[in-house]
């Protein structure tokens, strides 16, 4: 089988100074723990702390950029394994008959090997490749040939303890992992990490504060799931302010579980100041069924700036990202459900959407609100000069779909000159692949080394000044934003 060659200097300049200079800053980042505030791998992984299954199920069958890409040449994603929604048969998208869901996770493997070439210069190849060289120990080039090879060795890696889960946490040098959940979740997972010393409060792995199913009046089930809300805390959620009596006890119960922040996906950034009134009766309306898509759009910009204040008051870091057409796929989303690749970016608009959250809050510190974008054309118009001018906000690191080398690089040519490096909160890697977390915080880390690397060379910035800069970015910073083992409030 050919081999991957050793690559060192992977990602750094081609220049030789610029390089050397990379070289020597990348080293004081290569080894800091990892602090990933910002992800969706699934806590009863780390809970229940069972061996992982076969490779195609661990690494293709969940990573949506990986079946995405082999759907856009042809490849259904039930032929990668990828479950369909209850009760929903698998269907080719065009023409008739249907097929059964792959099972053999062999079968799944080769299929991903036989297209690898269709990764060519994609971050998903750069990814999978750090991963079956710095994780499993394979340094075969993936291929028809290789195939069952690569298959087999990491196969035999799995059947071993050191490659259970919270080994690989050790392993993986992590020292907080955020998970994701929403207010209907009971914890439970969290509760189970707690008790064995992992989560909680200061722990090592962490929730998160999800309420988009609770808010957006378009959200699949939005007035079940109101109702559930309100018999998971007894709040009278017939009522806009039991509502947010509500809301208010899941975010302790998330605080207790070890939660810092809360997290919201909206379709934009609109933000707008309501009084109780009007918010009242909007929520009435969605009660009723019937709200209309205006009512929608109002009150999720309106409970934007609610969150703001519960922020306030209980300490949590927010995080804005909005810019997701979500299930634009539709034959994927009535075939395979949410979260499977069918969303798409769309243009975004910060500066008047945000005004009145900042109107109200922006310039008050005990606030911390961090705004990812799916559009980095508002890096330089946007949302660095707001960065730059408020205390409340900093800006998140590229992300799904801007998460390439190439992004990262003009994120930091783009926001620097107007935000700095310290109202940006390092780096996040967003990722259901937990096997891929080693490998997204390193391809970040050598970017960042790179680009401190220029500045350097064209002295514009010490030597020391740089090496501290990049253990910031890489560690000190997004502990201090996402206030990583604080006591809140």
């Amino acid at each position: 089988m050919s081999s991957q060659p050793d690559r060192p200097d992977q990602l750094f300049p081609a220049e030789p100074t610029q390089r050397a200079i990379a070289r020597e800053l990348y080293a004081h980042a290569r080894d800091l723990p990892v602090i990933s505030p910002h992800g969706h791998v699934d806590p009863a992984l780390l809970a229940d702390d069972e061996p992982f299954p076969d490779p195609a199920r661990l690494l293709v069958v969940p990573d949506h950029y990986v079946t995405r890409m082999l759907l856009s040449q042809g490849i259904p994603p039930g032929e990668l394994g990828v479950p369909t929604r209850p009760g929903v048969r698998a269907r080719p998208p065009a023409g008739d008959g249907d097929y059964a869901t792959e099972t053999d996770g062999r079968a799944i493997w080769r299929k991903l090997a036989a297209n690898w070439h269709l990764f060519r210069g994609t971050p998903s190849r750069l990814w999978l490749e750090k991963t079956f060289a710095e994780v499993f120990e394979v340094d075969a080039v993936l291929g028809p040939d290789t195939a069952d090879g690569v298959y087999d060795a990491i196969a035999a890696k799995l059947a071993e303890p050191a490659y259970r889960p919270r080994a690989l946490f050790e392993r993986f040098n992590i020292e907080v992992l955020a998970t994701t959940e929403s207010p209907l979740d009971d914890l439970a997972r969290h509760a189970k990490l707690t008790a064995d010393g992992w989560g909680g409060p200061g722990g090592r792995v962490i929730t998160t504060f999800r309420p988009d199913n609770v808010v957006d009046f378009e959200f699949d089930g939005w007035s079940d799931n109101v109702a559930a809300l309100g018999a998971v805390t007894g709040a009278d959620t017939g009522t806009y302010a039991g509502y947010l009596d509500a809301l208010r006890a899941r975010r302790q119960a998330f605080i207790a579980a070890g939660a810092t922040s809360s997290d919201h996906g909206h379709p934009t950034a609109l933000t707008l100041r309501l009084d109780r009134r009007e918010a009242a009766e909007l929520y009435d309306r969605g009660l009723r069924g019937a709200a209309t898509a205006a009512d929608a759009e109002a009150f999720r910009a309106h409970m934007l700036v609610e969150f703001a204040r519960m922020s306030i008051e209980d300490g949590m870091v927010m995080q804005l990202h909005p810019g997701s057409v979500r299930n634009h796929n539709k034959w994927l989303y009535a075939t395979h459900g949410r979260d499977v690749g069918g969303d798409i970016p769309q243009a975004t608009e910060y500066l008047h959407a945000l005004t009145a959250l900042l109107d109200a809050y922006g310039n008050d510190p005990r606030l911390r609100i961090v705004v990812y974008t799916l559009d980095e054309y508002t890096f330089t118009r946007e949302l660095a000069p707001l960065a730059g001018g408020y205390a409340a906000l900093y800006l998140g690191a590229p992300w799904w779909f801007l998460d390439s080398p190439e992004v990262l690089r003009r994120f930091r040519e783009a926001v620097t000159e107007t935000a700095g490096f310290y109202n940006t909160a390092g780096f996040v890697d967003d990722t259901r692949a937990f096997c891929s977390i080693p490998a997204r915080h390193d391809v970040a880390r050598r970017i960042d080394a790179g680009f401190l690397a220029r500045l350097v060379a064209e002295h514009r910035l010490g030597l020391d000044e740089a090496a501290e800069t990049i253990v910031d970015l890489a560690y000190r910073l997004p502990k201090r934003v996402f206030k990583i083992g604080e006591k809140l409030p």
